[in-house]
């Protein structure tokens, strides 16, 4: 298994409950790579492993060749992998320009031209640079969140239900900036509600089921899957 991401046998969990069993999967420099499956599979499990937040088991995650396995997220994080997870993903007293110059903290030289463009990505926040995050709508949060991981110049973002609880129309702009990250030539793993969308979005999907991995094919492949689409598309 090649790729900017290789995650290979991974085993994890939460106090002595195994969640993931022997996940593998990767993901190729520019591409977006979707994990589906039922609730409680074990999907956004397997983004804080990744991301150095839950202790492994078994298995090993390498970025670009080089194995952090353990690795806290302060230091997966210099290397351009970047995770939004799902909720607490802005720092919601602060304003959008602030929230904005903690995600170039590592950075601060490089923090006026990351902010052009994230602003220049996201007019709506440009807008309301001086507003609480908390005070911004559903959608405009996303929006902040995506923006905080761009700050860092990642090669690879982690986003774990970057549309959970918004309306229909708010869904699709957001995931229409995500499809703009694999745009910019930004590698993509995303755990997506709506699975369709996230299938017809990805270069290539995995299943999980029960914590382990139950198909993985190209996302156009899996959208044509009997299989697939009885489970967890509805038809």
């Amino acid at each position: 298994m090649k790729g900017l991401l290789c995650v290979r046998g991974l085993s994890t969990g939460y106090g002595g409950t195994t969640v993931l069993d022997g996940v593998s999967l990767s993901v190729e420099p520019g591409k977006m790579v979707c994990v589906i499956g039922p609730n409680g599979a074990g999907k956004s499990t397997l983004m804080k492993a990744i991301f150095g937040l839950l202790p492994l088991s078994a298995g090993e995650v390498v970025f670009d060749g080089r194995d952090i396995t353990g690795w806290p997220p302060e230091q997966v994080v210099r290397l351009g992998l970047c995770y939004v997870p799902q909720v607490d993903n802005t720092f919601p007293n602060l304003t959008v320009e602030e929230n904005l110059e903690i995600g170039a903290a590592t950075v601060p030289e490089r923090f006026s031209r990351h902010r052009d463009r994230v602003y220049a990505m996201f007019p709506d926040l440009a807008a309301s640079r001086n507003k609480a995050a908390g005070n911004l709508s559903g959608g405009q949060q996303r929006m902040l969140a995506l923006g905080l991981s761009l700050m860092l110049s990642p090669r690879l973002v982690l986003l774990d239900e970057p549309t959970s609880g918004l309306a229909p129309k708010l869904a699709e702009a957001v995931l229409g900036y995500v499809r703009r990250l694999r745009d910019r030539g930004i590698s993509v793993l995303l755990v997506e509600q709506n699975a369709r969308k996230a299938l017809q979005m990805s270069d290539r999907g995995y299943v999980l089921s029960n914590g382990k991995n139950r198909l993985s094919d190209t996302g156009a492949a899996l959208l044509s899957n009997p299989e697939v689409g009885s489970l967890y598309l509805g038809k």
